[in-house]
């Protein structure tokens, strides 16, 4: 059997043999024990060759690659290790690859960190390096949690334990890159790039990079999933400022901010919290928007400026976690075909007592991961719930519960959500919030305090088209009538909501629609290319497809001209073609078809909102910043009263908005968010920062990025509360998000930068 250094020998004499000639290698360093080779040193003073930068300088000193990510003048800038040819690192099954990085700069700088193997999967991961000293980052390549789990089921969101990011899989001072999305199984015979980018930054990034090597794994903790969540519903094997340890300390912090509140309305602000000290425009008795000196507005309904800014998900229906139960399927009541809630958005949806006799444990893990539970008859037990689907995670429906909905009875007592009502909105005006923002509980809806956004969805048993990558659901085939008929059912729903009250400042319809990709041409107009090869006569949208090119062309042969295709007539057309791209005529014709899906998609909304609730305002569908074709938000703009976007970013980059310019429309974002790693939470989000303070500065720079934009008329922050440690139940988003964590204790630096942003909005937006 070969010992310890005889194994690193033969691991070094192996890549020798099979590893690139470009790549530098090394001894062992004396001071990693488990480093296996060396991908990149800067020992000689020059940058090696393999080393390319993207919108960035380097010069090598002392310490390492000095990096300047031009990252305020560009929207991506890297630096990647380039091989000349793919690294093959297919001898080793268990290991990781490390970094060490400094961060002198003014800023944190979040990382993206990109491998790509020769078939061209990728994984991402991401960590915000705090401004300071050389510290370790690693990411596994093999090994622990990257093992595929059983049923070869896919992990390109997920880990196996449902979770988004997982605890690292061994105790050490070095900081894991945080799991984000891609393909977790890479081909190790042939890695071609790995890259460490700066993506939508507002401000000029910098790191010093050096030691770049390949690591053996340590050995995995075996209870590195076990116990880690205590009866609170926090990281039981992690401290952290906000942490509660006793119902004693809770009673003494719920305490000490009920009485901070002030039960005053700044003097500036009007009845719905406009500014007073503004111009006075008509008043309609309703919401409505403005163009003022060159911005667009929203306008309160006694005709002052108003400004959105707020919190989304003021509801306790993304609160629950899958906890590794579940029942027999029998007694579980089954989804109404008029029910239009999504199952994410459904409450609690506890099982009957007739199946909690049949409740089993459907997966180990997941049930391991709670040091405790309360029974079904405890007086806690009442927060127990059901998902009868989910979207991604270690199961496909069960068991749920509710640690936040639970410490909120711990803080409240039997009256829990009345009170927990009333001190939300107490929170909102104290914190200085000029509403409440998207999927707020419609119990909410007639506090007639602080102004709120209503939300729908379209669901339904309406056909369906796909973009190819429909990432929540498909998307509808908006020319089936039953879709007009399903968008009208669920206006007259929001609107027996909303009664009509005028301190609903609009609504939004759906949200995050898979409309197309920017990552390809093919993915850019996917809608248009499966349709095409769809048969007319089962999809309506296929149908129109064929109606708008046959106006269009009128022979078949012009059509087979213009699109290169050998196409025999209308009928075959209509049945189904090859949809590929050929030529640029064709592609134009695939935007025209694209906008028209769009423009019927919004048109049938825009119309069902004005006759179920002619006095709000429509505000769109809240497209991701992965998904607005240009031609699309065209359709939106035309039909919305106020353009959505959720944009997870730094902040609103001028470049990324230029086309603002051309649609002139009032637009408002719908979700954004920034997280940290010292919550106790194992995910901070999609951006990161690095800690709660330096979150709380990033929220600043964020609001001011729409502040200063004149086509935003707000911002509304995704989320009132942090994610569950263990992932929401339905698909396993386990992220510090929130403006409170799961005890209902908010993060005082998070507060403290609200109350300075939300004090001088009007005065900053309207005198620039």
């Amino acid at each position: 059997m070969l010992g310890r250094s005889q194994f690193y020998l033969l691991g070094l004499i192996i890549c020798l043999m099979g590893c690139q000639q470009d790549t530098t290698l090394s001894s062992i360093d004396k001071q990693d024990t488990n480093k296996l080779i060396q991908l990149v040193s800067f020992n000689n003073g020059n940058i090696p060759a393999t080393i390319k930068l993207m919108n960035a300088n380097g010069k090598v000193i002392d310490e390492g690659l000095a990096i300047n990510f031009e990252s305020k003048q560009h929207a991506y800038s890297a630096v990647s290790i380039v091989p000349s040819k793919p690294y093959d690192w297919s001898q080793f099954k268990d290991f990781n690859i490390a970094f060490d990085i400094a961060n002198h700069g003014l800023y944190s700088t979040q990382l993206k960190f990109d491998v790509t193997d020769i078939d061209g999967k990728n994984y991402t991961r991401a960590i915000s390096v705090p401004v300071g000293g050389k510290q370790t980052y690693y990411g596994k390549m093999s090994g622990h949690d990257l093992q595929q789990p059983e049923g070869d089921e896919t992990i390109e969101l997920n880990f196996a334990s449902g979770l988004r990011s997982n605890p690292a899989t061994w105790s050490s001072e070095d900081k894991q890159f945080v799991s984000m999305w891609g393909s977790k199984l890479l081909n190790l015979s042939g890695i071609t790039k790995i890259s460490l980018s700066v993506q939508d930054a507002l401000h000029n990034k910098s790191i010093i990079l050096s030691n770049v090597r390949l690591r053996k794994n340590p050995p995995k903790d075996p209870d590195f999933l076990s116990g880690i969540v205590d009866q609170y519903g926090q990281n039981a094997k992690f401290d952290f400022a906000t942490k509660i340890h006793s119902d004693e300390e809770l009673a003494q912090v719920t305490a000490k901010e009920l009485a901070s509140f002030s039960a005053s309305k700044p003097k500036e602000r009007s009845k719905f919290n406009g500014w007073k000290q503004g111009p006075k425009l008509d008043a309609t008795g309703y919401f409505r928007t403005q163009k003022v000196d060159g911005k667009w507005w929203l306008v309160d309904p006694q005709g002052y400026l108003y400004f959105a800014t707020g919190l989304d998900i003021i509801r306790l229906s993304n609160s629950t976690t899958i906890t590794g139960y579940d029942f027999d399927k029998k007694q579980i009541k089954e989804k109404h075909k008029d029910d239009l809630t999504p199952e994410d958005s459904q409450g609690l949806n506890r099982v009957s007592d007739k199946a909690i006799a049949t409740r089993y444990v459907a997966s180990e893990k997941r049930k391991n991961m709670f040091s405790w539970l309360p029974s079904y008859e405890a007086p806690l037990g009442k927060h127990y719930g059901y998902r009868r689907s989910v979207h991604s995670g270690a199961l496909k429906k069960g068991e749920t519960y509710s640690f936040y909905s639970a410490n909120l009875e711990r803080k409240y007592g039997d009256n829990y959500m009345a009170q927990w009502n009333e001190v939300t909105v107490k929170r909102m005006l104290n914190w200085g919030f000029t509403s409440l923002g998207n999927w707020t509980d419609p119990a909410f809806y007639q506090n007639d305090q602080i102004p709120y956004f209503a939300n729908g969805w379209i669901t339904g048993d309406y056909k369906t088209v796909s973009s190819g990558n429909d990432f929540w659901a498909p998307m509808p085939d908006v020319f089936d009538p039953e879709f007009e008929q399903r968008a009208n059912l669920t206006a007259s729903i929001v609107a027996s909501e909303v009664q009509d009250n005028p301190w609903c400042v609009g609504v939004f319809i759906d949200n995050e629609k898979s409309f197309g990709r920017p990552d390809s041409v093919t993915s850019h107009y996917g809608i248009v290319l499966h349709t095409l090869r769809r048969n007319g006569a089962d999809v309506p949208t296929k149908a129109e497809f064929t109606r708008l090119m046959k106006k269009q062309y009128g022979e078949v042969s012009a059509l087979n001209t213009a699109w290169n295709k050998n196409i025999s007539d209308w009928d075959a057309f209509n049945s189904g073609i090859n949809s590929d791209i050929n030529t640029d005529q064709q592609l134009q014709d695939y935007g025209v078809l694209l906008g028209a899906y769009a423009s019927k998609y919004f048109k049938t909304v825009h119309d069902a909102v004005e006759k179920h609730l002619p006095n709000h305002m429509y505000l769109g569908s809240r497209f991701p910043d992965w998904g607005m074709p240009i031609e699309v938000v065209k359709a939106a703009a035309q039909y919305a009263d106020v353009v959505s976007y959720n944009a997870y970013k730094e902040g609103l980059r001028k470049d990324k908005w230029e086309f603002l310019k051309d649609i002139d429309k009032p637009s408002i974002i719908g979700e954004f968010h920034i997280g940290a790693s010292d919550s106790g939470l194992y995910h901070p989000g999609l951006i990161q920062a690095a800690n709660q303070e330096d979150r709380a500065k990033m929220f600043e720079d964020y609001m001011q990025s729409v502040i200063d934009n004149p086509y935003f008329v707000g911002a509304h922050w995704f989320q009132y509360m942090d994610s569950p440690i263990t992932g929401r139940a339905y698909d396993g988003e386990n992220y510090n998000v929130g403006f409170v964590n799961v005890t209902d204790t908010p993060y005082p630096h998070m507060v403290k930068s609200a109350k300075t942003v939300n004090s001088k909005i009007y005065q900053a937006r309207f005198q620039q």
